[in-house]
Formats: C-alpha cells, sequence, structure tokens
C-alpha cells in the first residue's frame, strides 16, 4: 500500500448501529478504510463482520451512525446506489443464476449491448480476458449449477472483477479453493490493489489474512475492538482480540484406537465412470480418517456415493458385515451411516426452517407417532442437542437463516447426529466458521470417536487432516494414491501424493 493510499479514505464508518427486534447486531462501530488497500476484517462468527460488509454493500441499512463513501455522506443506500459507487459484493453464501451460463453469470447486469442487443461475440472476447488476467480455467458456456463449489466461487471472483469496481468485499473467498487457487487468488488481490482497487476481506484463516491484507480490523460481539497495520499483528494476538481470552490453537489430542478391531465401514472396488475408480478402505470403531486431495480429486463424488446420494457402477459398501443399498440415503440413515455435505445451504439445511424443524428432518421416525410429530420429544431433543453442541440461538424456533455461519454449521451436526449414527462422513465440516467454532467442531469429532464412531473427514486443509486423522487417504484423479499413518503423515507427503509428485523428506 503505497503512503499516498494511507491518507486517502475510500469508505469511513462513523458511530454504526444495526439492531434487529432489539438484539444490537453491531454497535458503535468507527472505522476507516484506507482507498487502494486490502483491510481484513476478523472475529467469530456473529462479531458483525458480514453486517457491517452488508452496510457497506447496502444490502443492510444501519439504524444509526454515519457512511462515507469516497468522502460522500450516504443515505438512502442499496445495492444499486452501492454498484454505482464502485463497490461490489462477493458473499460467503454465493448467489448466482445456477440456470444459466458462466459467461452470463459473470456479465449479469453489465451485458455489452448495441441497439438493445446483446453482443455475444464481444462477452466471449471480454470473457477470455477476464481469464487470461486471472489465471482461471473455466467454461464460459458450462451451467453454473452443474460446477464444483470452487468454480462456482471463481464466477463470484470473475463477476466483481467483470464490474470494474473501485472496491470489493470478499467474504471467506479461499474457503472451497484449494492452496494453488487461493495462491492465484492471492496474485489478483495484489495486482487489483497495485492498480487502486480497495479490497474488504474477510477471513477465517487467519494466517492468510496476515499474508494479505494491509490493515486489519478486529471485531468482536458486535463491536469494534481495534484496527492495526497487519504488520503489528499475529495469529495468537488477532485470536486473543477476537475471543477476549487467549484459545489454544492446537488441535485435540488424539484418542488411540484398537488397529484390530473389525471394520464398521468397508468400501470395496468402488467404481463410478468419469469420477473415481477402484476406491476402496475401511473406517473402524473409534478411528477417524482424513480423506486428502485437491479439488476435483473425487473425494466429495466417493462420500457421496458411499452414503448413497449418488450411484455407482460397481463395487461394494458393506455396514457390519451388510450390503448397503445403492443409492438410498435414508437406508443408510437407518443403518446408522450419515453425511455432512460440503454446502451447508445447497444440500444440508433449509435456510427458512426453524432449528428444530432442520434438526429432526432426517429422523422423523425417532420423534412421531403415527405419522404424528411428538413435539414435547422433538424439542427436548432439539435443546439438549444445541446445548451440547453450543448453539448460539434464541431457542429451538429460531430460524436457521438467522444464525450465524458457525452455529448453522452446529445445526448441521446436530442434525446429523440426531439419530445416533455409528458412521460419520463430514465434507468440510468447519468450512467458513471462526476459530472459536472450529476448535470445538475438533473437539467434538475426538469427543464422537472416543465414543466409538468411525468417522471419515474430508478436507481441503492439509493441517486440518493431519490434526485429526489416525490416517489419511489421498485422493488424486477419482483414485486413491496414498495410505498414511498418523505418526508418518506429514504436509510434503500429502500434497506430493495428491499432485502426483514425489516427497523429498522422510
Amino acid at each position: 500500500m503505497s503512503e499516498q493510499a494511507t491518507n486517502r479514505a475510500h469508505v469511513e464508518l462513523s458511530e454504526i448501529f444495526k439492531s434487529y427486534g432489539g438484539v444490537h447486531a453491531v454497535r458503535d462501530v468507527s472505522f476507516t478504510i484506507a482507498r487502494g488497500s486490502v483491510h481484513a476484517i476478523v472475529g467469530e462468527n456473529g462479531a458483525g463482520k458480514s453486517t457491517i460488509s452488508k452496510i457497506m454493500a447496502g444490502v443492510v441499512a444501519p439504524s444509526a451512525g454515519r457512511l462515507t463513501v469516497a468522502g460522500r455522506r450516504v443515505q438512502h443506500y442499496s445495492p444499486r446506489h452501492a454498484l454505482e459507487s464502485g463497490i461490489a459484493m462477493m458473499d460467503q453464501e454465493l448467489a448466482m443464476v445456477p440456470a444459466r451460463s458462466v459467461m452470463e453469470n459473470v456479465f449479469l447486469g453489465v451485458e455489452s449491448h448495441r441497439a438493445g442487443l446483446l453482443r455475444p461475440r464481444d462477452l466471449r472476447r471480454r470473457f477470455k480476458e477476464l481469464l487470461r488476467r486471472t489465471g482461471f480455467d473455466l467454461d464460459g458456456d458450462a451451467c453454473v449449477g452443474s460446477l464444483r463449489l470452487a468454480d462456482q466461487q471463481k464466477v463470484e471472483i470473475l463477476r466483481a472483477v467483470a464490474r470494474n469496481a473501485e472496491l470489493i468485499i470478499m467474504d471467506e473467498p479461499t474457503a472451497p479453493l484449494t492452496m494453488v487457487e487461493s495462491e492465484q487468488l492471492y496474485e489478483i488481490i495484489r495486482g487489483l490493489r497495485d492498480q487502486g482497487t480497495t479490497i474488504v476481506y474477510i477471513s477465517h484463516f487467519l494466517g492468510e489474512v496476515l499474508q494479505i491484507s494491509d490493515t486489519v480490523t478486529v471485531m468482536r460481539d458486535g463491536e469494534h475492538v481495534r484496527t492495526r497495520p497487519a504488520a503489528e499483528e499475529t495469529e495468537e494476538s488477532l485470536v486473543r482480540a477476537m475471543l477476549g481470552r487467549s484459545l489454544e490453537l492446537a488441535f485435540p489430542e488424539r484418542i488411540p484406537c484398537a488397529p484390530s478391531v473389525d471394520p464398521l465401514l468397508q468400501v470395496r472396488n468402488l467404481t463410478a465412470a468419469g469420477r473415481f475408480s477402484d476406491v476402496g478402505f475401511d473406517l473402524r470403531p473409534g478411528e477417524i480418517v482424513g480423506l486428502a486431495g485437491l479439488i476435483g480429486s473425487g473425494r466429495t463424488e466417493v462420500a457421496r456415493a458411499v452414503f448413497g446420494a449418488d450411484g455407482f457402477d460397481s463395487g461394494t459398501v458393506v455396514l457390519d458385515g451388510r450390503p448397503i443399498s445403492r443409492g438410498s440415503p435414508r437406508g443408510s440413515i437407518e443403518r446408522g451411516l450419515v453425511l455432512l455435505p460440503e454446502s451447508r445451504q445447497k444440500d444440508g439445511l433449509v435456510m427458512m426452517r426453524s432449528i428444530s424443524e432442520n434438526v429432526v428432518m432426517a429422523s422423523l421416525g425417532d420423534v412421531s407417532s403415527f405419522g404424528l410429530l411428538r413435539r414435547g420429544g422433538r424439542q427436548q431433543a432439539v435443546e439438549h442437542l444445541m446445548r451440547d453442541l453450543g448453539v448460539r440461538a434464541s431457542g429451538p424456533d429460531a430460524l436457521v437463516s438467522g444464525l450465524s455461519g458457525g452455529n448453522q454449521q452446529k445445526v448441521l451436526f446436530a442434525k446429523c447426529l440426531m439419530g445416533g449414527p455409528r458412521v460419520l462422513l463430514v465434507d468440510e465440516p468447519t468450512r467458513g466458521v471462526d476459530v472459536g467454532a472450529k476448535r470445538a467442531i475438533y473437539e467434538l469429532l475426538v469427543s464422537l470417536a472416543a465414543q466409538g464412531m468411525a468417522i471419515l473427514v474430508i478436507s481441503s486443509d492439509v493441517e486440518e487432516v493431519l490434526g485429526l486423522a489416525h490416517r489419511v487417504l489421498v485422493m488424486r484423479r477419482g483414485r486413491l494414491v496414498a495410505e498414511l499413518q498418523a505418526a508418518e503423515a506429514n504436509e510434503e507427503r500429502v500434497l506430493a501424493a495428491a499432485f502426483g509428485a514425489v516427497a523429498t523428506t522422510q
């Protein structure tokens, strides 16, 4: 960030308040974002980060306070006004038109026209230039709804860049990206900053915050804690400021599992043409197995096939010595096998329903008699899970859409645990949650394993896999290419297997 940029305010927030039904989401927040800088905002889920970003983007109107953009105080602000002021926002929950193509989504609202008619050739030229500029590899004609989550995130990034925005708000932009793709994004961000674009960067990955940002604002319980140059912060200092206390960043101690115990789950020669081939592994009671690999390696596809959400061409899935019916999630759940999906919004939760409704959705037989729900029993079971998982909400009847990302993820865990499963498949268990909630989820997984549950953890975060797993399986191009015991697994070996390279350390 240049010295000139530090003296030019792009956005000023002064004494900002936002209340929902008497509950303060943000209280008396004041700080300044310098033009041409990368300004990170960090805090726990529910700290007010997203509310502040939505106020800047015109999505949410403050209850009180002053918002100044480029030296001009704005009132009666809307998303359209924000766009006209050069502000674009990439939300954590991707907002696109799934039935439209990548190119149509990227240029939605900023299409090339002549005499009221679209100019497809010009759009294609602009799209190719965007790909060249960002280094992304996307098919402009592909339907967005058919893309992996990581590729949908790339579409959001391209859309923001295509608008030539002067200020881009990025909310958890790297959550679904691989390490290589994240590095590409960092380069894009640095390039945009060097061209004078301001980036507001919201992330729970504190290492990347310190790597990419010039300035860091910390929020806690809806209040502004401090704003400092990133060079003056460390991960530990940010955690203390976010939580108001220190937090042990290491993973919980693994409870050893007996390798001689018979497997609960056996997967043999599982194959689905074009997705994965000849995949086999065991899960034992009390064991956490990590499934690592690059996005697109087939990790999620294998988990969905094992659970029965997607079909497969050949192979077997055996639970407790008995095969599981193909293509039957209900049958898997009844047998004690559940899947926590990668996207809580798309596949996991019904956002406009209550916590209680979401939690019991997959286990109605446990809380009903003769087809009628037993409300008392249901509420008691849901309240018990909410208490055990530390879900912060007004009660079981609160809408899931009103919860922070970390609390939504805990509700998704409650839904999976409602029926008392014996095998748990978790896909990106800590995506989009803060350090406090992340630690709570790690402790939950270790505790469940200690109680005899068999757990498969799929994660793009190699450190997460290494910190939790007794064994690590690595996939590449739809095949299992490595199996490492915890004692021999390290980041270099996992990444070498994922990339098809040779590790240099033993």
